[in-house]
């Protein structure tokens, strides 16, 4: 007899005395290390969903993990019979973008004009030699998101777009939202979050195709949280109201001139030049981080003259409204449901996921699974395809309640066992909605505008990029505008960094533009439970049908 694990919908049998990490390493499951399984780099992280008993105790090793969150390399099958369901922190190839889409900001539109240039073999960082080297210049452009970290790497000399990569953020055991890794962090003096995030990113830059000693500087995007995590500062101020990053209080009191944030590379740890800058670009206030920046920057907002909007969907939902003449922006606390947490099989995109569904007139469920493998679970943009088509097709009412049948739904049939959704998952989608929505409504009342006032709605983000605008439209997850009007523009974060890296010229613009943003605290408005409750309703926003393609 033996314990049965299931990690990553992956099976073996586990008999008593064998550690979780050799186990998934064994069905092929790739589980993250930097120590050779020695308990020191944090890095192989599991989240144990079934049969906890059944494992050994924590060792002190583990001592920085809570609830359900296990080091795999020190994790050891105790029972002789049973179950045990885990998943790892994925540190493969998520599915990312290569190219900006639909983005206004093309290379035509500004000089190439890096901090980064040369003068014969000598490297020049703002005019100051930090090496010799007569090889190509390098740079990285980082957007790190709560649930994704998105790396790409550039010719400093060309702008040629290198290399990408990107992983599962491996601080999700502080936590899934950045109110839950702010407490992590304040209550843990060790900076495990960071020291694990950069064990992390130190592994993906060593696997860039080119030597990371020719990478001589770093543009980084991201949330408040998440940026200044990052750069080892406090976060505590970011979760107590007013709800403002450290960098925000000490400009306020005259002690800094700007938000962002530079360093020396080997005071942060990678393993590239250590005379490398680290630079965090600009946050614009409170949850309305460095992400959101980076997007204006990506759409060029500076010089919009119509008025747009920026949606950039994640766990915390970053809103921007405006034009050059005036800028608006709020933040909305939506959660991790819409990138596949708290979802009974949510997952991230990754091959084995279902990122599009589709329900025929007799009930026939069609799906389309990343890397046409078996189905392992939902991501996002399946989730809001399955919504809009259980909607559709009258399974579900507009309160998310299923009309006929049971309380679950078989999506498809996996490997092991079926992919389901229940009307919990349902109702965890529908809080997320509610908190987006209620942001959108906030943010456009708060501008004076109608949604159906926008020239251009802007769905930024991965998840965005991959989203079916009409399953979105028919749940009421965007405005109902016509699609001309609507433009996924992939992950603008990430772009926005790279222009930041390529030019001077357009840092310092976006510097300028942070400082006029209106915050809108979404938190303190007397609207937003009104308005999200209305939110957790399925339908379109705006009262306009949908009309069927």
């Amino acid at each position: 007899m033996s314990v049965q694990l299931h990690v990553n919908h992956r099976t073996c049998d586990a008999p008593a005395g064998g550690s979780l990490f050799d186990y998934a390493t064994s069905v092929g499951v790739q589980v993250p290390t930097s120590c050779n399984k020695q308990g020191r780099c944090k890095e192989c992280v599991v989240e144990v969903t079934e049969g906890m008993e059944r494992l050994s105790e924590r060792v002190p090793a583990e001592q920085h993990l809570k609830g359900a969150f296990r080091l795999s390399c020190c994790t050891r099958v105790i029972a002789d019979e049973g179950t045990v369901r885990c998943h790892t922190m994925r540190r493969g190839e998520m599915r990312i973008e290569k190219h900006a889409f639909a983005l206004p900001v093309q290379r035509q539109a500004w000089q190439l004009d890096p901090a980064v240039t040369r003068d014969g073999e000598r490297i020049l960082l703002d005019g100051q030699e930090i090496a010799r080297s007569p090889g190509a210049m390098h740079g990285l452009a980082i957007d790190l998101g709560t649930t994704t970290v998105v790396i790409r790497l550039l010719n400093l000399e060309t702008g040629e777009v290198i290399a990408d990569s990107s992983f599962e953020n491996p601080q999700r055991f502080g936590g899934s939202d950045v109110m839950a890794r702010i407490q992590y962090d304040t209550e843990d003096r060790t900076k495990t979050l960071q020291r694990t995030l950069v064990g992390y990113l130190s592994h993906a830059i060593q696997e860039l195709p080119v030597d990371p000693q020719s990478i001589y500087e770093v543009v980084l995007a991201g949330n408040s949280t998440m940026r200044d995590l990052f750069f080892r500062l406090s976060v505590y101020s970011i979760g107590q109201s007013p709800y403002r990053s450290i960098t925000e209080l000490e400009l306020a009191e005259g002690k800094r001139a700007t938000t962002s944030l530079a360093v020396e590379a080997k005071r942060l740890g990678l393993p590239i030049h250590p005379k490398a800058r680290v630079y965090g670009l600009p946050i614009i206030s409170g949850h309305v981080g460095a992400d959101a920046a980076a997007c204006m920057l990506a759409v060029d907002l500076a010089h919009e003259e119509r008025t747009v909007a920026i949606m950039d969907i994640g766990t915390n939902t970053e809103l921007i409204v405006g034009n050059k003449h005036r800028v608006l922006a709020a933040s909305c606390p939506a959660g991790p449901a819409f990138e596949g947490g708290q979802i009974t099989f949510g997952m991230p995109g990754l091959p084995g996921a279902i990122e599009k569904v589709a329900i025929a007139e007799g009930g026939a469920v069609r799906v389309g699974v990343i890397g046409d493998g078996a189905p392992e679970g939902l991501c996002g943009s399946g989730l809001v395809d399955l919504l809009g088509e259980l909607l559709r097709t009258g399974r579900i009412n507009a309160l998310g309640r299923f009309e006929h049948g049971p309380e679950e739904f078989v999506v498809a049939q996996g490997a092991d066992q079926p992919v389901t959704f229940s009307e919990a998952d349902i109702n965890a989608l529908a809080q997320a909605k509610g908190a987006n929505v209620a942001g959108l409504q906030i943010a456009f009342a708060e501008y004076g505008i109608r949604p159906a006032d926008l020239e251009v709605f802007y769905l930024a983000g991965g998840f965005g990029r991959h989203l079916n605008i009409e399953s979105a439209k028919r749940i009421g997850l965007i405005p109902n505008l016509p699609a001309e009007r609507i433009l996924q523009v992939g992950n603008a974060s990430v772009e926005g960094a790279c222009i930041a890296l390529l030019s001077r010229t357009k840092r310092a613009e976006l510097e300028q533009l942070v400082r006029r943003v209106t915050h809108c605290r979404l938190e303190t408005h007397p609207g937003f439970f009104d308005f999200f409750v209305e939110g957790c309703q399925f339908g379109p926003v705006g009262g306009v049908e949908v009309s069927e393609p």
